[in-house]
């Protein structure tokens, strides 16, 4: 029993950074109708400019907290930026374009991003540097960290700040004003192109987030290392309904559970010989169970129809 409520607060530490960038997918997709594929490397982006930054202020004296703060206030600036120049340059001259278009190139551009990430950084992998307390927290038998801790917190948070700014601010109502029909939300003075864009910046800060948390968890960075979550996130996203918000925060609980169980059961009933390596399978049949019983997703697609 001890072992399962141990699956459930990685699954949930798993599955909230999950959310973070599945979100960054729903709302995109929401709004133009396109999958950016490139997400899951603006994630990258975001843990190896954070581990950048601390590294050149690790003989500065700050403490971890202090250090982890900056280094996310450095990540965001940066990815909010890139996504915004990908959103612009990439994506915005193809809006009128063939689905097909736009796919291919968020494909290329993730591949683009990836090449650059390794001509910048080098391609070994990198440690990341435990800036919080390594002791774990003893919950009567599981253990937490206080990386996960704070993982959990700052995901809660965020969430709960983005949900209220969709549903309850001038920018949210605008944001679904387009996501309904762009030229008549432009007839009634709200700037689709404004809009669209600011959409790529919340995304982007949200998997600059993501980023960060992943590097503290897991302790490693690399060029690499945004694909499976970017694919892993989308999944998420499709899970819960690509388009619907609380649907993208549902799929990535839900799946980072599946996985932690999943893993763990699979270790268990193979004396460990299979087990975490082996965790992506189970993501993909939760997928492939979901398109096939329900493909709206679990709490439905909530994508206008503009036809």
């Amino acid at each position: 029993m001890e072992t399962f409520f141990q699956q459930i607060i990685n699954g949930l530490v798993l599955g909230s950074m999950y959310a973070l960038v599945a979100l960054g997918y729903t709302m995109v997709y929401g709004i133009i109708n396109l999958i950016n594929f490139a997400h899951g490397e603006i994630l990258m982006v975001g843990a190896l400019v954070s581990w950048t930054v601390i590294s050149a202020l690790s003989g500065s004296g700050l403490p971890g907290w202090a250090l982890m703060l900056i280094a996310l206030g450095c990540a965001v600036l940066v990815c909010t930026t890139l996504n915004f120049l990908v959103e612009k340059i990439a994506y915005r001259p193809l809006r009128n374009a063939p689905r097909l278009a736009p796919l291919i190139t968020a494909m290329g551009m993730s591949l683009l991003l990836q090449t650059l990430a390794m001509i910048i950084w080098k391609p070994n992998p990198k440690p990341f540097p435990l800036l919080l307390p390594t002791t774990p927290i003893d919950l009567g038998g599981p253990v937490i960290t206080v990386t996960q801790c704070v993982i959990l917190g700052a995901t809660v948070m965020i969430l709960a700040t983005l949900m209220w700014l969709v549903n309850h601010t001038k920018l949210g109502r605008a944001m679904r004003a387009t996501a309904e029909n762009p030229k008549v939300a432009g007839l009634m003075g709200v700037k689709p192109d404004f809009i669209i864009s600011t959409t790529f910046v919340i995304g982007a800060a949200l998997a600059a987030v993501a980023g960060l948390m992943w590097a503290a968890n897991y302790g490693t960075v690399q060029h690499t290392m945004g694909f499976m979550p970017g694919l892993k996130a989308f999944t998420a996203a499709v899970l819960g309904g690509i388009g619907n918000l609380a649907g993208a925060m549902v799929g990535g609980v839900l799946l980072g559970l599946i996985e932690a169980i999943g893993a763990g059961y699979l270790g268990d009933l193979t004396g460990g010989v299979l087990g975490s390596h082996y965790a992506d399978i189970f993501a993909f049949i939760a997928l492939i169970l979901v398109l096939t019983l329900r493909p709206s997703g679990l709490l439905g697609e909530r994508v206008a129809d503009r036809a």
